[in-house]
């Protein structure tokens, strides 16, 4: 009942994830425009074919042949993107045919997506661009695969868990960070068995890294447990690259692997079976903390979400704790290093003042 992330978005951050060099979306040129623009971050360069109204009515498949020739002219790209839009889409646009009639010297990708593509679920999306990069031969079915069933584990956690159930829920930015922060540092501090678990979705990564970027020495001598979906050899180069980043990074040592930066939907599942047996007093899980099974522990628990309206339904699960960062997206894009964080700042000024 609320907004949510469009098919559309998920076709051009996948997209980005492949490394295209130019995205061309085909429809008005106010469609996913922040979408685009963010993703200028990223070394990607998005055009649209700014359809208007008598497009709608007439067609537009010369203009989507005019912009890919352009587009190439000026970049010189490697590997394009057309993406469609509800515009395009709902009147039946071709973008192959436009992509064959342009004859670009370069692999181009067409993904016919558009705003209410299969249920209006942000993954199918991602599944056409996986599904359509086969086809050009830019990436192995074995990968699409295993991606595709990422991204349908991915919907169904957000429609049982997150915040597609199907009820409003209202933004809430939890609990306050200063004092979250005072009861994972004093915890260290007085020896408890603390876990921190990193389960976070591609390149946010880089902020809730943040996290546990600090040195557990400077607090006592009880190293918490660190889990973390940090696998460097899973998924797309990009991702593996922000994993190994990542890792060499942190000031403490990882304790258990559970997949790869794209595996979050099952990533969270893996690390409680990890620590079932740890008879832990404090479990930290940030990034996607909805797919780890908090409510099968009986035990002191603090979510880190970038979603505000996800703060209710990780206290519905059994959350005692819950605390929102925002504008993770924007906020990594770009970037292919840790990022600074609001709760991850608090933990660090809050070992400085029990140092004082």
């Amino acid at each position: 009942m609320h907004p949510r992330p469009s098919p559309i978005a998920a076709s051009l951050y996948t997209l980005r994830d492949m490394n295209v060099d130019v995205i061309i979306m085909h429809g008005p040129n106010g469609c996913c425009f922040r979408t685009g623009r963010l993703l200028e971050s990223d070394g990607v360069r998005v055009l649209t074919t700014a359809m208007a109204e008598n497009d709608f009515i007439l067609g537009a498949g010369e203009k989507l042949e005019e912009t890919l020739i352009k587009a190439y002219d000026m970049f010189n790209p490697d590997l394009m993107g057309v993406v469609g839009t509800c515009a395009s889409m709902i009147i039946g646009e071709d973008l192959k045919e436009a992509i064959s009639n342009a004859d670009l010297p370069c692999t181009v990708i067409p993904v016919e997506s558009h705003g209410g593509s299969g249920e209006g679920d942000n993954t199918v999306g991602a599944i056409m661009v996986l599904e359509s990069a086969v086809e050009c031969g830019v990436i192995l079915q074995e990968e699409a695969d295993r991606q595709i069933r990422m991204l349908e584990k991915a919907t169904e956690v957000e429609k049982t868990r997150g915040m597609a159930q199907g009820k409003y829920i209202k933004p809430d930015f939890g609990d306050s960070k200063e004092k979250v922060a005072k009861i994972v540092v004093e915890a260290i501090r007085d020896g408890k068995n603390v876990a921190f678990v990193h389960n976070a979705k591609k390149e946010t990564s880089f902020l809730f890294a943040d996290i546990i970027n600090f040195d557990y020495k400077e607090i006592g001598d009880n190293k918490p447990i660190i889990v973390a979906n940090l696998d460097e050899n899973i998924g797309l180069e990009r991702i593996r690259g922000h994993a190994r980043n990542i890792k060499e990074a942190l000031p403490m040592d990882i304790d258990y692997i559970t997949g790869g930066l794209d595996e979050y939907p099952i990533t969270g599942n893996i690390a409680a079976e990890y620590l079932k047996d740890k008879d832990l007093d404090l479990i930290v899980v940030f990034g996607v903390p909805h797919a780890f099974p908090i409510e099968e522990f009986d035990t002191e628990s603090i979510a880190i979400t970038d979603g505000p309206r996800l703060v209710e339904p990780l206290k519905e699960l059994g959350f005692t704790h819950v605390v929102a960062e925002l504008d993770a997206h924007s906020k990594t894009l770009g970037t292919d290093e840790i990022v600074f964080s609001d709760f991850g700042g608090m933990i660090r000024s809050t070992i400085g003042w029990l140092d004082e």
